[in-house]
């Protein structure tokens, strides 16, 4: 322990799990101009580990910085300085992150970051919000950061905070990464993005009625990677691209299959295999935690 590190606090690791858009329509905007989405979020058994320790002199630190990332952009450090502002909080805490999911790949890597920072200094200080309070809170850093918090694959709604359970078929997905950085305020603001998709409801989407992602031709047309990753996957089913991108996947029924096809991506782009899950493994993980606390 050092002389910064809360009494008897050790570090502790938490999982932050990526997410997969099953699809993703805008069907309306706001009048303050905000996109109004329908889209499924799976989450996956894959993804980034925060590592915690509590301090105690205030001071929240990423100890592993990310290059070209400013302290004051960082979710994980917002969310941790959002929480402490919010409970009143007198501890601090040391961030290291292990991180997997690529950054701009529209699998949520920076939300999911942000809702396992607030889950697990809330568990770690004791400050005793509920969910529902920090799914709040967790929607001032972002649209995607409730659906982490909360840790069910959803339904959602709205600018994506309105969430409903659903029972999603058990399914593995094959990942892949074509090394595209896809901005999503700039595919917000593309002109010929469609905004007007009828709307759907949960028992529409389970039937099996045609989706899609209303990002997938704008990025297609922008970032030839991209395309080519779809293009590629396709031959294994209906690939699709996740949130705005540039991560594109396809569902199948096996790990042994998906394992197979990303085995040998293409040259300069990255595969991976994960499990779609109904529970986050954040939620296991707060679990634990409060068993081991008592």
């Amino acid at each position: 322990m050092t002389d910064e590190a809360a009494p008897g606090a050790g570090w502790s690791d938490w999982p932050a799990p990526a997410k997969l858009n099953l699809f993703l329509h805008i069907v309306g905007r706001r009048a303050d101009g905000y996109h109004l989405l329908q889209t499924v979020f799976q989450l996956l058994d894959w993804g980034d580990t925060l590592r915690l320790r509590p301090r105690r002199d205030g001071e929240i630190r990423r100890v592993d910085p990310m290059a070209g990332v400013a302290p004051e952009a960082d979710l994980a450090v917002r969310a941790a300085r959002l929480l402490q502002s919010a409970a009143g909080v007198r501890l601090g805490a040391d961030i290291a992150i292990d991180k997997r999911i690529p950054l701009g790949g529209g699998l949520g890597g920076g939300s999911s970051d942000a809702a396992t920072a607030l889950v697990a200094l809330n568990a770690l200080w004791r400050t005793g919000l509920g969910e529902d309070e920090l799914a709040a809170l967790g929607l001032r850093l972002g649209a995607d950061v409730p659906v982490f918090v909360r840790g069910r694959s959803a339904w959602a709604e709205g600018v994506g905070e309105r969430l409903a359970p659903v029972d999603l078929p058990q399914r593995w997905y094959a990942v892949l990464d074509p090394g595209a950085a896809v901005p999503t305020a700039a595919l917000f603001a593309a002109p010929e993005l469609t905004r007007a998709a009828p709307q759907l409801t949960i028992p529409h989407f389970l039937a099996g009625v045609r989706t899609g992602n209303v990002f997938e031709p704008v990025v297609r047309e922008r970032f030839p990677a991209v395309a080519r990753a779809l293009d590629w996957l396709g031959r294994h089913g209906e690939a699709r691209l996740s949130g705005s991108g540039g991560c594109v996947f396809v569902a199948v029924d096996a790990r042994e299959t998906a394992m197979k096809i990303v085995e040998s991506p293409p040259h300069g782009m990255r595969g991976f295999a994960a499990r779609g899950v109904a529970v986050s493994p954040l939620l296991a993980r707060l679990e634990e935690w409060r068993i081991e606390a008592g």
